[in-house]
């Protein structure tokens, strides 16, 4: 127990969840067992850092509705946000390999964005996650 307290104090903004996880884990399963849970980082942790943040989800939503879209496009689709936040986390999908980013050398230039096949596998995760949320707050 005193590891699960290190964990949630000091891992990082999911170790809680993370925590829970492994909590639960150890009350099922013999310690020795799940020695090594700790040793790795959590996959539900990584995944939610990958796709985590304000922009992320509705960007990869806006994506998947178009198929293809360019800049601007995805832009003025998303209320709220800057150029420097649209850019950053475009950048941000893109290195985790979950956006691909296309250039045009045509004139005038320009760039289209779609998913790659790995952010297409995260889809209907994605879909339980809203109708979740859905069930859990009806009126939002």
């Amino acid at each position: 127990m005193v590891l699960l307290y290190f964990i949630k104090k000091h891992y990082n903004k999911y170790a809680h969840f993370c925590a829970l996880v492994l909590e639960e884990m150890l009350m099922k399963e013999p310690l020795k067992k799940t020695q090594h849970v700790c040793s790795e980082m959590c996959p539900v942790t990584r995944a939610l850092e990958v796709i985590g943040g304000k922009w992320k989800l509705p960007i990869i939503w806006k994506i998947s509705a178009a198929k293809s879209i360019r800049y601007n496009e995805l832009k003025r689709s998303i209320p709220g946000i800057t150029n420097i936040m649209l850019t950053r986390s475009l950048q941000s999908l893109e290195e985790h390999g979950l956006v691909k980013r296309i250039e045009y050398n045509k004139i005038p230039p320009h760039v289209e964005y779609s998913l790659t096949d790995a952010c297409q596998d995260l889809l209907p995760a994605l879909v339980i996650i809203n109708e979740w949320g859905k069930k859990v707050w009806p009126r939002h």
